[in-house]
């Protein structure tokens, strides 16, 4: 027995001893542009890797003019209920956290700038076909500026923002001046007025100053313990980046434009149907990404008037009237369609008039195509034999046999044939040729 418990001491021992901390990890997720549904997928993704690492704190490096109200707040939701701590983190020298990227920091547990950053802007707009709302002076009621759903739009989004200050302690009479007049600030004003945690100039930096601190979870408080850390960035995926790509209302429109290119040309010249299947494709994700921008409805009937126009000037010359009218619409349609008042999803016009001049060159160069594609003579069917050539298979007085076609045909001339004279055919009745001496003198 005293061999057994000597045998088994060190192992009793060994498994007293305690065991050596696992090292802590930190997830790294960066965006940059608007946000929109692909940003969010993207967030929500890189939040769903941290928790299954088990990493001690997820740094979402940010740099945004903005985006949708519901991809913000889809985001703020995985914030809030999170088991792993967010820190956000607006980098690098010269980023943003305008509008929607305030709603981010406030929501974080965790929010820091590098020197050189600006937050703030955090004014809502209206998103979708209808116009503007939320722009600054439309939060005084009293004095009669606004609707009452722009008025309803911005209380919310103020409450919204102040009860994010609330729950993580920051400055919340100035998170409501963001939002009621559009108000900003630099890295280290946002600092003094305890409005972000600190100023962190790097990844480093930042891990040595969150270090220690003590976060509220949805679980319960944490204190945060990141020496040693080992980084892990989470890359985007191609989904991810296509739909962050699509977001982007120049390429929204140069997708619409491939589309109406595509289907107009399958419509006027019927082939194999490629370029209506590219256009249709196209056109279906153009609609996708506009329905996630804020369209003007004057703008798009103007863009349509503007397309409708240009193909009318390659089928129905008018020296130029349809033609310039279309240009000009086009230009003013594209202008209008995305609410300039949407940090971040602007059309610029030094995008739009190169684009307008090259619709109106290819609509014009598929019209063209077109027309001459249905002025070419026939070359298969009846039509196609009206002037061909017939040659007399026998002796022909006034009805008889030819060969036209490599195929036999009865034919009536009006003037005798002889075997072996060539004919020409000027009409088709039926299954009979009408056929003329090709040598008007009937003979050969």
């Amino acid at each position: 027995m005293l061999k057994i418990m000597k045998r088994l001491f060190p192992l009793v021992m060994l498994l007293l001893l305690p065991l050596p901390a696992m090292p802590a990890t930190v997830t790294v997720a960066e965006i940059h542009g608007a946000i929109s549904p692909g940003s969010a997928a993207y967030f929500l993704r890189a939040l769903d890797r941290a928790r299954q690492a088990d990493s001690h704190l997820l740094v979402l490096k940010l740099d945004t003019p903005g985006g949708l109200d519901s991809a913000m707040r889809e985001m703020i939701q995985a914030i809030l209920a999170s088991p792993v701590p967010v820190a956000t983190w607006v980098a690098p020298a010269g980023a943003r956290a305008a509008s929607a990227g305030t709603y981010l920091l406030y929501a974080s547990h965790v929010a820091a700038m590098a020197p050189g950053t600006n937050l703030g802007a955090a004014t809502p707009v209206a998103i979708g076909i209808g116009g503007e709302a939320g722009k600054p002076g439309a939060d005084k009621p009293e004095a009669g500026k606004g609707s009452a759903m722009e008025r309803k739009s911005m209380h919310d989004a103020a409450a919204y923002i102040r009860s994010l200050a609330q729950l993580r302690g920051r400055n919340a009479e100035w998170a409501e001046r963001a939002v009621r007049e559009a108000e900003s600030l630099s890295a280290e004003e946002a600092h003094r007025q305890k409005v972000i945690d600190f100023v962190a100039a790097d990844l480093p930096d930042l891990l040595r100053q969150a270090e220690g601190r003590k976060v509220k979870l949805a679980a319960g408080e944490t204190t945060l313990a990141l020496a040693g850390a080992t980084v892990v960035t989470i890359q985007h995926t191609w989904k991810e980046r296509l739909l962050t790509s699509i977001a982007d209302p120049n390429i929204a429109l140069i997708l619409l434009m491939l589309g109406v290119y595509g289907l107009l040309f399958e419509f006027y010249t019927p082939g194999f149907g490629v370029a209506g299947i590219v256009g249709a494709i196209c056109l279906l994700l153009a609609l996708y990404a506009l329905a996630m921008l804020p369209i003007n409805a004057v703008g798009a009937l103007l863009l349509l008037l503007g397309i409708a126009l240009m193909a009318t000037e390659a089928f129905v010359p008018s020296f130029g009237a349809f033609g310039i009218g279309g240009v000009a619409a086009f230009v003013a349609g594209a202008l209008m369609l995305i609410d300039g008042d949407v940090p971040g999803l602007e059309i610029s016009l030094a995008f739009v008039v190169p684009l307008a001049a090259t619709s109106a060159l290819l609509l014009f160069g598929i019209g063209t195509f077109a027309l001459r594609a249905r002025q070419r003579p026939s070359v298969a069917g009846v039509e196609a034999m009206i002037g061909a050539t017939a040659v007399a298979l026998e002796d022909i007085a006034d009805e008889g046999w030819v060969r036209a076609s490599g195929e036999r045909w009865r034919a009536r001339s009006a003037a005798p044939l002889r075997r072996g004279a060539q004919a020409r055919i000027t009409a088709v009745a039926g299954l009979t040729l009408e056929v003329e001496p090709q040598d008007k003198g009937g003979t050969s």
